[in-house]
């Protein structure tokens, strides 16, 4: 049987992390967006998607651009978009809730908004915080920010002092 050549294994989507390694990634979205989005781009980042063995991705943008997308190469997703700032606190609680039991499930997860994002770092470093992995929410940032190579803005820090929140509730 012959190999498969390096282009079928597809291409790493762009500013891909690891947060949790091996289970937990985050990366823009696949192809790219606005007038930089490319199909063949998107393609291949789909097909190394497909071929890491990612058992969904799941989107935070708000519109639910390309999604078929993944069903045309046999990915699974979910979409889980920001909500308006109201509505923050239950889609926190409801989104954290569903990843924790994702996780626990052995699920190998990666995330995406349209560009790697305040709120889409934000979100995953609030997690860290409501998950009580890294309860300190300075440290959660610190280490998003060092994982990701980017500071973390208003946006994000909001978002993991809705985490912190959520867990004094408790």
């Amino acid at each position: 049987m012959a190999a498969k050549g390096k282009w079928a294994q597809g291409i790493q989507p762009r500013h891909f992390n690891w947060v949790i390694q091996d289970q937990l990634a985050i990366c823009e979205r696949p192809g790219g967006f606005g007038q930089n989005h490319r199909k063949v781009r998107r393609q291949e980042e789909i097909i190394w998607i497909r071929e890491q063995g990612f058992d969904f991705v799941i989107s935070v943008s708000s519109a639910p651009n390309n999604l078929h997308s993944y069903d045309e190469l046999g990915v699974r997703w979910r979409h889980w978009p920001f909500p308006h700032a109201e509505d923050l606190p239950q889609y926190l609680q409801r989104s954290y809730t569903d990843l924790r039991l994702l996780l626990s499930e052995n699920k190998k997860l990666m995330f995406h908004q349209d560009e790697l994002s305040d709120r889409l770092v934000g979100f995953l470093a609030g997690y860290l915080v409501w998950n009580e992995m890294v309860p300190e929410p300075p440290r959660a940032i610190a280490l998003t920010e060092h994982i990701t190579g980017r500071q973390i803005g208003a946006d994000g820090r909001q978002l993991v002092g809705e985490a912190a929140r959520l867990v004094e509730l408790r």
